[in-house]
């Protein structure tokens, strides 16, 4: 049987940077990590010869943890879905392509990216923004880092809330190839999918975009009832995905070999991660640990 890969999302910051977040990682019992090249909330950057990218490749490979299964977030002020605001589309083409670069230089293959907003311009609009978009940073990047567009909650004007449009944005593009997946299930669920016929959303995700397209899962619970459209996520346990479906899910044999990233809220400011990871390998959900959790 394959081997669990579960982690979470962890930070980068001085003055171990990368080694730093491989590090933090470790200490929750992880084997994969999801880290941020820089503040998610804006273009600041630092040079990626200073974040000790070599020392926390070394630590990773002292653990045999395999870098094509680590991941990388996209910041959130990217928006290619609206072609309809010159300055905004251009600067996020143009930061994308500085993003592959830095995932390049980790040594790492996977950057997960909000598909875009179109703005009320119309899905359709939307869907051609991004399509254009991404054949022109895939012409520029040089790279061979892979996009995994992620399921969104559908909030707002959000692209990306059904699989549908996401295959349509695979389909159109030039570089079909450098294109993937990350499903969230605290996403779906708040998208309107009953996120606990497992079988069933596995089956129109295969049917609609292809399980070999699938290379992250963001595991979050969620607040929300479903098809809230707000993307709320909720510790594990506490929402309505719920533990026993949250777990099927990390276990399900078509997805061993993906790897799962908790995004879950922090509690009391500290994170949670290296509990949530416990009861899911053990598939043991512990009553009232968040209650417990400061204590």
């Amino acid at each position: 049987m394959s081997k669990l890969i579960i982690g979470s999302h962890v930070s980068m910051s001085a003055p171990k940077y990368y080694l730093g977040s491989v590090e933090e990682a470790l200490s929750y019992g992880a084997n994969t990590l999801m880290i941020y090249t820089g503040a998610p909330q804006n273009a600041i950057r630092k040079p990626v010869s200073e974040l000790n990218i070599e020392e926390g490749r070394k630590l990773l490979l002292e653990h045999g943890i395999d870098e094509n299964k680590i991941v990388v977030h996209a910041p959130y002020i990217i928006n290619i879905g609206n072609k309809l605001n010159p300055p905004t589309y251009e600067s996020s083409k143009d930061f994308l392509v500085q993003e592959l670069k830095r995932v390049a230089a980790f040594g790492l293959s996977i950057l997960v990216l909000h598909p875009g907003s179109h703005l009320k311009n119309g899905i359709e609009i939307g869907l051609t923004s991004i399509v254009e978009a991404l054949d022109e940073v895939f012409s520029r990047d040089g790279t061979d880092v892979k996009i995994a567009l992620e399921t969104m909650a559908g909030k707002g004007s959000e692209v990306g809330s059904r699989f549908e449009e996401i295959q349509y944005i695979i389909e159109h593009t030039k570089y079909p190839h450098r294109l993937g997946v990350c499903l969230d299930t605290c996403h779906i669920s708040d998208a309107g999918y009953n996120v606990h016929d497992i079988e069933g959303i596995l089956k129109t995700f295969d049917e609609t975009i292809g399980l070999d397209k699938l290379l992250v899962l963001h595991i979050n619970d969620s607040k929300n009832e479903r098809g809230a459209r707000k993307d709320r996520h909720a510790n594990i346990g506490y929402g309505e995905v719920g533990f026993e479906t949250t777990h099927a899910y990390i276990k399900h044999p078509l997805l061993m070999h993906v790897p799962k990233i908790l995004e879950t809220p922090y509690i009391n400011g500290k994170p949670p991660y290296k509990i949530e990871i416990e009861m899911l390998k053990s598939g043991q959900f512990k009553e009232g640990w968040v209650e417990k959790f400061d204590n």
